[in-house]
């Protein structure tokens, strides 16, 4: 029985080595996200939140106007885990949207849109420390 069992049990472990809880790890486009409360017919579409926003640099980094930090993306949940929003956790409803989770796990009224980025060095190009964002870079 012992000899039968063996090979079925070496073939699962590379898979369950293989397995993130979660998802799949994965990374955000280089861009600005600019989040927002949404509003209502009798007024504008959204109201900006500009203390929310952030850059994300790279496939791990992101800015803000209080500094730098780290996030990590499993499947469709972006978690910030270092830096000015550390803890802070987003659900990725599209490429270029994000809803804010609240204290709850549940999706928040929040939410953040990607700024689509151009190749020059102009706005937007440039994170709140200077830096070039990746997108930009010739």
């Amino acid at each position: 029985m012992l000899k039968s069992t063996l090979p079925f049990a070496l073939f699962a472990l590379p898979a369950a080595a293989l397995a993130v809880p979660g998802g799949p790890i994965d990374v955000l486009a280089p861009a600005a996200y600019q989040c927002e409360m949404p509003g209502d017919a009798s007024g504008p579409a959204g109201y900006r939140v500009a203390s929310e926003d952030f850059t994300i640099v790279n496939s791990n980094t992101y800015y803000t106007a209080q500094g730098r930090g780290t996030y990590l993306l499993t499947g469709d949940l972006l978690v910030l885990t270092s830096g000015p929003k550390r803890g802070f956790k987003y659900n990725r409803i599209s490429d270029n949207f994000l809803r804010k989770l609240g204290p709850d796990g549940k999706d928040s009224a929040l939410r953040c849109v990607r700024k689509v980025l151009n190749n020059s060095n102009g706005a937007g190009c440039t994170t709140p420390t200077g830096e070039v964002a990746a997108l930009c870079k010739p």
